[in-house]
């Protein structure tokens, strides 16, 4: 082929491409959509999230601690705010102590109430609220008011009055429960049409805020009504401390928190290696062929286990009754001879003299005899036997 051929080609396939590509264009719509992924890994590892950012958007100082240890020596209590978010079971009685202690020193401490007061055992599983004289009630329990919940337009909603204000601010707080301020402490409260959400009470030179649930700040709900900006208001001109882990975890939790995919993939790589070392190698091994004995051991050893259990007489006392069966076949009448006369017939049938045929057909009874005199006896009861 011709360089000019070669050219000629080209463009003949370039000329083809371009067709095809503006047949492609010509047909094409593009099309915009937004795919929605849901949250980001820090957002799910953490579900206020949310709530962190906002604060510090309203030039909020704010940080974060993932345990109680050293949070309240490292904080001072003056200018400050201590979110309490994480589950406080397994505080003790000191750790909630000094909790207080902390906020009688000038500092915020925001509680979220979480466990019911027990009316039979005078105390809640929240030491914290008992230390406060505040108690978290099932709002069922409460008298229905039909009433004021006629009156209002949302009543499942939680109002905050604040002064120059001419509406209140709404919360959706979960209104299954109500705080109840036992001690009458309270100097400020926010109300739905059947029960109290919000109490704020004073503590030495600080203050406790008391919520009957946290969800309202949580990722999937800080953005309804007014919960970021009631978040704001009790943290506004502070420094804000969120405390999401008060406890210590244990490794194996902190683990599966932080390295689930790693956990899975171990715990995959265990499964095959079993299933590896688990599979036979080679042919099934045939089974032993069952061990065989001879005639003569077998008679040994069944020998042995009648002289262990019965001893020589019994032995003896089988070939003497077998020798006496056999002469009576021979000779008829050999059972009613005398003993005497029995054992000179037998001696002159074995050759053997009257003394050696008392010998061998005397019972032994309760006598013990040696190995020696026993394989003589022996001997000469089966020279009678095979004789007869």
């Amino acid at each position: 082929m011709t360089a000019r051929q070669r050219l000629w080609g080209a463009l003949a396939g370039l000329s083809l491409l371009a067709a095809l590509a503006f047949l492609l264009l010509g047909n094409l719509d593009p099309q915009w959509r937004s795919v929605e992924l849901g949250p980001a890994p820090e957002a799910r590892s953490n579900p206020w999230l949310a709530a962190e950012r906002f604060l510090r958007q309203r030039q909020v100082e704010v940080g974060r601690a993932d345990s109680l240890a050293g949070v309240l020596e490292d904080t001072p209590p003056a200018g400050h705010t201590l979110v309490l978010l994480g589950p406080r079971r397994e505080l003790t009685a000191a750790q909630n102590q000094r909790l207080l202690d902390w906020a009688a020193a000038g500092g915020h401490l925001l509680v979220i109430a979480q466990a019911n007061w027990n009316e039979q055992r005078q105390r809640s599983d929240d030491l914290l609220l008992d230390l406060l004289q505040v108690h978290r009630l099932p709002s069922a329990s409460l008298a229905e008011t039909p009433e004021t919940a006629a009156e209002e337009p949302w009543p499942e909603l939680t109002k905050l009055y604040l002064e120059n204000e001419q509406a209140p601010a709404y919360f959706a707080f979960d209104t299954r429960y109500h705080l109840e301020d036992a001690g009458n402490r309270a100097h400020a409260w926010a109300n739905s049409a059947r029960a109290t959400h919000l109490l704020q009470l004073g503590h030495g030179d600080g203050l406790v805020t008391v919520l009957s649930d946290g969800n309202l700040w949580r990722n999937s709900h800080i953005g309804e009504h007014d919960h970021a900006w009631l978040l704001w208001y009790l943290t506004q001109d502070s420094q804000v401390v969120l405390l999401q882990r008060l406890a210590s975890e244990s490794l194996p939790s902190l683990l599966l928190r932080h390295f689930p995919e790693a956990l899975a993939a171990l715990a995959l790589l265990v499964a095959l290696l079993l299933w590896r070392f688990g599979l036979r190698h080679g042919p099934l091994q045939a089974d032993p062929p069952p061990a065989r004995r001879q005639l003569g051991e077998h008679l040994q050893a069944s020998a042995d286990f009648l002289c262990r259990q019965s001893g020589h007489a019994a032995l003896l006392a089988r070939l003497q009754a077998e020798v006496r069966q056999r002469a009576r076949q021979r000779h008829p009448g050999f059972e009613r001879l005398p003993v005497t006369e029995q054992w000179q017939l037998l001696g002159r049938l074995a050759r053997l003299t009257p003394s050696q045929i008392g010998q061998a057909m005397r019972p032994l009874g309760e006598q013990r005899i040696d190995a020696a005199q026993f394989t003589r006896q022996v001997a000469h009861l089966q020279r009678l036997r095979n004789t007869l």
